[in-house]
């Protein structure tokens, strides 16, 4: 089975939400991305609404065929809205509201108790749960405990280092704690991904089994456009799989 493609189309939100008009519409864009092959569409609702909004999830809701990833805090607001909307997976992640991007995993270990309740509560809703989690055996055997089906790990530090061996060695020792402690468990990775890291990612981690790409997906669509540029991570990934 390929590695799966979600595509994270916050940041065409960000664009409208600039000028204050209707467009560009993430909803528009999450069907061209769906066109051209994505998986699966990812949104994060954040607390401030700074780029996608309410709105937002709710018609991708009614219009999206593959499977809708909706990024939240793990907060009694949201909890609503995904109880309202029901996406086909909800990924818990954390959140600081001066912050310009996510900077680290969710510390599951932490918040333990709080998180269970919650996936719990979405669980008998027929919503799964994904923790966004730093590549940490601990943070892995806490999402399991408290009912995550899906873990996400944080390719943030390995996007961004200068040597990115070591960041690549993490990841590894992660998924392959996670395959080996918990063969159930999918493992998804996110943030910071380009056309230039996500090959060999893929390569060497062969336990993830889907990715999610934003940003850098949008940054090159707005020269590629966005099925050429859904179609060009789609390669990498391919890529990435047949030099394993």
């Amino acid at each position: 089975m390929r590695v799966a493609l979600q595509v994270n189309v916050d940041h065409v939100a960000t664009l409208r939400q600039a000028r204050g008009v209707d467009y560009p519409d993430p909803v528009h864009a999450a069907v061209l991305c769906e066109l051209a092959g994505a998986d699966g569409i990812t949104v994060h609702l954040r607390e401030d609404r700074r780029h996608i909004v309410d709105r937002d999830v709710r018609v991708l809701r009614e219009t999206v065929k593959s499977v809708l990833n909706l990024e939240m805090a793990a907060t009694d607001e949201m909890k609503g809205i995904a109880l309202e909307v029901k996406p086909d997976l909800v990924t818990l992640v954390p959140e600081k509201r001066e912050e310009r991007t996510t900077e680290g995993g969710l510390d599951v270990v932490g918040a333990r108790a709080r998180l269970q309740g919650m996936v719990a509560e979405l669980g008998e809703a027929g919503i799964p749960v994904s923790m966004f989690i730093d590549p940490d055996a601990a943070q892995i055997d806490a999402s399991v405990e408290v009912g995550a089906r899906v873990i996400e790990l944080h390719t943030g530090d390995y996007a961004n280092a200068s040597d990115p061996r070591a960041e690549l060695e993490k990841l590894m020792a992660a998924a392959a704690h996670a395959a080996e402690r918990h063969p159930t468990l999918r493992v998804a990775a996110g943030h910071g991904l380009t056309l230039l890291n996500v090959g060999d990612l893929v390569r060497l981690v062969p336990e993830i089994v889907e990715l999610n790409i934003g940003h850098a997906l949008v940054a090159d669509a707005v020269f590629r456009g966005m099925e050429a540029s859904v179609a060009a991570y789609r390669h990498a990934i391919d890529d990435g799989e047949s030099r394993r």
